[in-house]
């Protein structure tokens, strides 16, 4: 059997589950969802058989349901990366940074996926200067952080380890597709030349709005 993705192609969320699907050799297809206009994620039977939440992404790994990103990104490491532990790492104290950052992660999805949601898709019920300003004040950690441990470490990642883990994927997409959401990223020098570096990232496939980097 194959890993069933209840997935729409214009998420964040969805894509970061792809990602790491597709990062992990992972057999598995995709279940289309009409997130908009149709809004299958809060029809009666999406919320009685899927998800309770009306929400994206859901995974069914042989019979086993998971929702929300971050959690399914958790399961996916643990389960496939058994050999390396390359995307969540053995050791405690990077387990822990990892949580931190899936925890900044939900931060991000509330703030500027919200504000993309505002413009890109015209959720109009939205406090569209709090999704902005409550964005790029997390943001600010995340620069202030990204650029003070490379100059104390040369580390590139938001985990203090060699290699990106499933703490910079969950945080990702939503940063690189801020501006669809009205927020620049000039002012976050370190964020963007992370955004840089994970779009560099062997076998980074992207999605509508964040490109794979061309050949050098």
């Amino acid at each position: 059997m194959t890993v069933r993705l209840y997935d729409y192609p214009l998420s964040g969320n969805c894509f970061k589950v792809r990602q790491m699907l597709l990062w992990l050799g992972v057999d598995h297809t995709s279940v289309p969802v009409d997130f908009h206009p149709g809004r299958e994620h809060k029809s009666a039977d999406f919320l009685a058989r899927i998800n309770p939440l009306g929400q994206l992404p859901v995974i069914d790994d042989e019979g086993f349901v998971l929702r929300d990103a971050q959690a399914i990104l958790v399961y996916l490491a643990s389960r496939y990366d058994t050999a390396d532990h390359r995307w969540y790492p053995a050791d405690p104290k990077l387990r822990g940074q990892v949580a931190m950052w899936l925890a900044m992660a939900d931060d991000i999805t509330r703030t500027a996926s919200a504000a993309r949601l505002h413009d890109a898709l015209g959720y109009e019920h939205l406090d569209i200067d709090a999704c902005r300003r409550d964005a790029r004040a997390a943001f600010r950690v995340l620069d202030d952080h990204l650029a003070e441990q490379h100059a104390a470490t040369g580390l590139r990642w938001l985990v203090a380890a060699p290699e990106p883990t499933i703490a910079d994927l969950a945080c990702f997409p939503y940063v690189a597709l801020a501006g669809e959401g009205g927020i620049s990223l000039d002012e976050f020098p370190a964020l963007r030349r992370w955004v840089w570096d994970f779009r560099h990232l062997p076998g980074f496939v992207g999605m509508s709005g964040i490109f794979p980097a061309g050949p050098a």
